[in-house]
């Protein structure tokens, strides 16, 4: 395997739109980027019913771009709105929410911020995110704050196959992870490297028989981005 720049393929895993924009970082970055989702957001999945959903709502936490989703159900922008990163804030606020706050890291850190703010507010957090979150962030906050799960959006599988030909892969979801575990071959993955967002989304992968994983320093697409950009190592 080659260093950045001399034609190494980068499979990106996550869902588009975003897997096209962070092609464009890959490419940039001196990669070959292979955009094949093994996740893909379900069309069919119902919008929920917020009757008396919104009246107690003090704010809102969103987890990830695709929990933005709840936008389109009310035309209310008027809560804060506590957003797990900086991509996430401003797609917040291109959504026309004016008060955002981006906790820079993941859930746990999203958790953290929200409880150090959640001072003398009334009210519930309102979570529109995935039918099967990735993080329990009721769990996280414990009795500090009230969390009102809503499910806006649905993952499934994507029928996309498995590029025949990369390098390096870049996992940013335990469900992506988990994914790529059940479909990807012992031989498949001989001489390959994983490229993943925390330890959490590694985790799935430990046994998969790949030559390398990586974890990024911190879990948000510039860290990641720096773990792609090392050197490969011997394989």
């Amino acid at each position: 395997m080659s260093g950045p720049g001399s034609g190494v393929r980068v499979w990106i895993t996550r869902t588009t739109p975003g897997a096209d924009r962070l092609a464009d970082r890959v490419r940039t970055a001196g990669f070959q980027p292979l955009v094949s989702p093994l996740l893909g957001l379900d069309p069919d999945f119902p919008a929920p019913d917020l009757t008396s959903l919104l009246e107690d709502v003090a704010a809102l936490a969103i987890t990830s771009v695709n929990g933005l989703r709840f936008a389109d159900l009310t035309p209310r922008r008027d809560w804060p709105v506590f957003a797990v990163g900086r991509r996430t804030a401003e797609a917040a606020r291109a959504r026309g929410f004016t008060d955002v706050i981006s906790a820079d890291g993941d859930a746990r850190t999203l958790a953290s911020t929200i409880a150090a703010a959640w001072v003398d507010r009334d009210g519930v957090l309102l979570a529109p995110g995935a039918e099967r979150p990735a993080a329990d962030l009721a769990a996280l906050l414990g009795d500090r704050v009230g969390v009102r799960p809503l499910a806006v959006y649905r993952t499934i599988v994507a029928p996309a196959p498995i590029p025949t030909a990369f390098d390096i892969v870049l996992l940013q979801s335990v469900r992506a992870a988990e994914a790529m575990a059940r479909r990807l071959s012992p031989d498949a993955a001989h001489g390959r490297v994983a490229v993943a967002l925390s330890p959490a989304v590694a985790e799935p992968i430990r046994r998969a028989g790949l030559a390398e994983i990586r974890v990024a320093a911190r879990p948000d697409e510039n860290s990641l981005l720096t773990a792609l950009g090392k050197p490969p190592g011997p394989v």
